[in-house]
């Protein structure tokens, strides 16, 4: 590490939901700033204002916030280095692009789209860059005065940068080592644009160099754009501030085979998006704890070496290093992203799951009267659960008698010494208040007297309380619903069974 202090940035542009992607993004910069005890800071780059959704910054926001990695400068928390939205930085960018012109490595194209799309269809491969700049509408190949003509006149016109011919560009990058590119590969691209906003090539330097950034962590997706930001760091004379940079690995389908997309999800049934955006479910609304979000996704491409697999916030800050960032991608693994949920409903105590969970059964209509109750149904079932969505499956019949019973698994071995079994069982259940314990005990004893098999009872009495197979051991279930409604629920379900 340098003396500099540490200082990244998460630069999404409003566009649309937050892709998981992004969300590692913005994740593996704040353990890099914490663990540093630097400022992870949340720039929005809206240069592109055809393509800004109404409600995407927002959205961001809430996507940080509920992950715990809320950004110590931004939009909302203002710093020393603001605004932190590209389109209010708008009067900073030409005054350098104008100097880049003035230096000689960049210059005015007043070609118009109708013009370049000619271009393109006429000449095979066609890139504007050094094999066809001398023959466009541009400040290199017009005449002096013809130039000074058309910018007094307001003629529409783009900065575009002057890429050199047959060099070589080189960085270090942290994950990947030494990387090179070759210039005649890359085109003039567009810095400042007719309407005066910038191109995220021209932006992303600037506004680096401004906000003193030290490191730049981005998608692999980027590093074709890297040899443009090192011409544009050498050219305005800020290469010794240039920040370090690594490009993250890509996030993977299930089967490996090219980038996770929103359409992955949509067609295998799993989110790609933290919380819900546009109609669709994310990870929140799925029943994701935001910690086992965190903890997934920090392991897509990163581990600490040592086999550990869960991890808190603060032990990802603590042991957290890009050297052990993968440079191949990572694969998506749904079945995975579960299991981390599973491990962290278990590491709840029931008083951190409460509100969470009463708000799972809230929406299917239970009101919760008793929070004394409700920890103690989640204590009994939390370790059952893999969603926080499971907990109205796995706690519903504690409020509400079943709607309907699992039938097949009771009816094609219901007896009339069954029926007689359960009437004799209510019977030693009136009049008394027992124990989880005691109930067994007196259900065995009777089962033993009236010759049948505890099995061949246990599971109809079980669906009787709950409806199906599942759920935590049977007689916890009847000693919670208390005598009373198990007695009810015999009953019900007598009626139910015998038909």
């Amino acid at each position: 590490m340098s003396d500099k202090r540490v200082r990244v940035r998460f630069a999404p542009s409003p566009t649309g939901g937050l892709h998981l992607g992004g969300v590692r993004t913005a994740l593996f910069n704040y353990l890099f700033a914490k663990k540093h005890n630097g400022d992870f800071i949340l720039r929005v780059e809206d240069t592109d204002q055809s393509r800004y959704v109404e409600g995407a910054e927002q959205y961001i926001i809430d996507c940080l916030n509920w992950c715990g990695i809320s950004p110590d400068e931004s939009p909302v928390t203002q710093g020393n280095y603001g605004p932190y939205r590209q389109s209010e930085r708008k009067s900073l960018y030409r005054q350098y692009a104008e100097k880049l012109v003035m230096d000689g490595h960049a210059y005015y194209a007043f070609d118009t789209t109708e013009e370049l799309e000619r271009n393109r269809k006429e000449v095979p491969n066609f890139q504007y860059g050094h094999a066809y700049r001398k023959s466009l509408r541009n400040s290199i190949a017009l005449p002096q005065h013809e130039v000074d003509a058309l910018l007094a006149a307001h003629t529409p016109h783009v900065i575009r940068l002057k890429v050199p011919e047959d060099q070589s560009v080189s960085f270090t990058d942290i994950i990947r080592g030494r990387v090179t590119f070759e210039t005649n590969q890359v085109d003039d691209k567009v810095l400042l644009k007719a309407d005066g906003m910038p191109t995220y090539h021209l932006a992303v330097v600037v506004d680096d160099y401004l906000m003193q950034i030290s490191h730049a962590f981005r998608g692999e997706e980027w590093l074709p754009s890297a040899p443009v930001h090192l011409l544009l760091w050498d050219y305005l004379g800020w290469k010794a501030d240039m920040p370090k940079w690594a490009h993250l690995p890509l996030i993977l389908k299930p089967d490996g085979n090219g980038k996770l997309s929103k359409r992955d999800g949509a067609r295998l049934g799993f989110p790609v998006y933290a919380m819900n955006w546009d109609g669709v479910d994310g990870f929140k609304e799925m029943g994701f704890l935001p910690e086992a979000f965190v903890n997934f996704l920090a392991t897509l491409g990163w581990n600490d070496g040592t086999g550990q697999e869960v991890f808190s916030l603060e032990e990802l800050i603590q042991k957290f290093s890009l050297e052990r960032i993968s440079k191949a991608g990572a694969r998506f693994d749904f079945e995975k992203a579960k299991w981390y949920n599973a491990e962290w409903i278990k590491k709840q105590t029931a008083e951190r799951l409460k509100e969470k969970v009463k708000t799972v059964l809230a929406d299917k209509g239970i009101d919760i009267k008793s929070d004394a109750y409700l920890l103690t149904i989640i204590d009994l079932i939390k370790d059952r659960c893999v969603l926080l969505t499971d907990f109205y499956q796995q706690a519903g019949y504690f409020f509400e008698k079943p709607k309907e019973y699992d039938l097949n698994s009771v009816k094609p071995k219901w007896t009339d010494d069954k029926t007689d079994f359960f009437n004799a069982f209510k019977a030693l259940l009136i009049g008394t208040e027992l124990t989880a314990v005691d109930m067994e005990a007196k259900f065995k004893a009777l089962a033993e007297e009236k010759e049948l098999k505890t099995g061949d009872v246990m599971l109809p009495f079980r669906i009787m309380l709950v409806g199906g197979k599942f759920g935590p051991h049977v007689f916890d279930i009847a000693a919670l619903l208390g005598k009373d409604e198990t007695i009810n629920r015999i009953e019900k379900a007598l009626i139910t069974f015998a038909n």
